[in-house]
């Protein structure tokens, strides 16, 4: 970073949500009665645009936009909304169009970036699994499971673990031209909608004696479709209720191992691993055949975490949305729902009036459930049996809504942010973390009994 350059964390200190709302265009709204600040849009003749409205709390860090559930901060907002922005411009990255914004709004010059010229990667030959010795995992044979310790060992990945997943890992030896060979343990990556042909490898090496370890892909991997795809039931996609997203294999068989003891059905769900940053062809591959699956988004817990969150979301809208016939009557309601928002977010107005009056309800619900959050006077029980009232009408209104589009509850997919301890990272972190803590609570223990036995030795004499 060069000298003198703001932070996201300046920029979430230095700003308030207000000032982004109105540089995107909104107004206060002074006449709406709830028990903190709204903004609005208007209309050319300065009337209130409906279903339009974001509510402010946080003490002014964040909003809410009652009809999606959904907070943002100043930085996902300005990503949320480019189009609002004078400095958006086809092309431009989302982390460079905040940078721009925050830093206009702070008054704060900023440089102008160089355009790097990229040279094209040389030809690199298609991955093929012939060109690689393999080392099977065989959990009836111990000789064969020795070879993987120092790959598992770092990361806290037990055996039984492995047991689980061992059809979806292997040791891959390549040999080099020159004489030479390197082995990585490597799981195999495939096409979602594909044959079972492994088009790369994941791969993870050995730990260094400074601590770190190779990661990367094989090369002439497919990475803009191929995954890591597997369950220890051997569950097929295209039957699975539950699927697991997560940016690393090891994060993949953390969170099995963290979990698998409190939810037995977890042997029957599917894991994913992107391997890194998800790409469409990932995302659109995966949701495309498990649209029946609820979506486990086990992402880090970072900012470019969030931002995979929101992009695996965004793509499910789009999948989704491909499935409805547009009719005459469908029409005005689909053409103000942009294809990568939920089907929820069109202007109700344009809904059949049962509809409308459904919604009215849940928003009714979801206005007073905010308030009596924000308000630190309520009891938590009556807050959440508002918060069920809340749920009650918005899943009515969702059935109605999936009827009016035609659309089958099967396709209709839900997704989840699943989150790791703070302060962890990432699954693998948090794992490493609690068997820390439980060695070194098994220490004190022995200590105290050490204690306690020498204790009762000297009591003796």
């Amino acid at each position: 970073m060069r000298e003198g350059e703001l932070t996201y964390d300046d920029f979430l200190r230095r700003l308030n949500i207000q000032d982004v709302l109105i540089d995107a265009g909104y107004h206060l709204n002074r006449r709406d009665g709830l028990r903190y600040p709204s903004y609005v849009r208007l209309d050319s003749d300065g009337r209130r645009i409906r279903n339009d409205k974001f509510i402010v709390t946080q003490q002014g860090k964040c909003c809410f936009k009652p009809q999606q559930q959904k907070v943002y901060n100043i930085i996902s907002f300005i990503k949320e909304h480019p189009h609002f922005f004078a400095e958006h411009r086809a092309g431009v990255s989302p982390d460079r169009l905040v940078n721009l914004v925050c830093n206009r709004l702070l008054h704060h010059p900023i440089a102008e970036r160089e355009t790097r010229i990229i040279q094209p990667k040389r030809d690199i030959k298609p991955f093929n699994i012939e060109d690689y010795d393999i080392h099977k995992f065989n959990p009836q044979d111990k000789s064969t499971q020795k070879k993987f310790y120092p790959f598992f060992k770092h990361r806290g990945i037990d055996l039984y673990t492995q047991y689980a997943f061992h059809r979806d890992f292997c040791l891959a030896t390549k040999h080099r031209a020159d004489g030479t060979s390197y082995t990585n343990l490597s799981f195999p990556m495939l096409l979602p909608q594909g044959d079972g042909t492994v088009v790369g490898f994941e791969e993870r090496g050995r730990q260094r004696t400074d601590g770190g370890s190779y990661k990367g892909k094989a090369e002439g991997s497919n990475s803009s479709k191929g995954l890591w795809i597997a369950s220890p039931a051997r569950t097929p996609l295209s039957e699975a209720k539950h699927v697991y997203w997560f940016e690393s294999t090891y994060d993949a068989m953390a969170y099995y191992q963290l979990h698998q003891k409190d939810n037995k059905e977890l042997r029957k769900a599917v894991f994913i691993s992107t391997g890194g940053n998800p790409t469409v062809e990932q995302m659109r591959g995966v949701l495309a055949n498990s649209l029946q699956a609820k979506q486990h988004l086990c992402f880090d817990m970072d900012q470019a975490g969030m931002e995979f969150c929101k992009n695996l979301i965004d793509e499910k809208c789009r999948v989704i949305r491909s499935f409805i016939e547009e009719t005459p009557e469908r029409k005005p309601y689909l053409d103000t729902v942009r294809n990568d928002k939920d089907l929820d977010s069109g202007e109700i107005e344009l809904l059949p009036d049962k509809l409308q009056s459904v919604y009215g309800k849940y928003e009714s619900a979801w206005e007073e459930a905010m308030s009596m959050r924000s308000s630190g006077l309520c009891h938590p029980d009556d807050i959440q049996e508002q918060v069920d009232v809340m749920n009650k009408h918005y899943e009515e209104f969702r059935d109605g809504l999936r009827e009016f589009l035609g659309l089958d509850k099967a396709k209709d997919g839900s997704c989840v942010r699943e989150e790791p301890t703070h302060p962890n990272k990432d699954w693998n972190e948090q794992l490493l973390a609690e068997q820390k803590q439980k060695e070194s609570a098994d220490e004190t223990q022995a200590r105290e009994q050490q204690s306690e036995e020498e204790h009762q030795a000297r009591f003796r004499r």
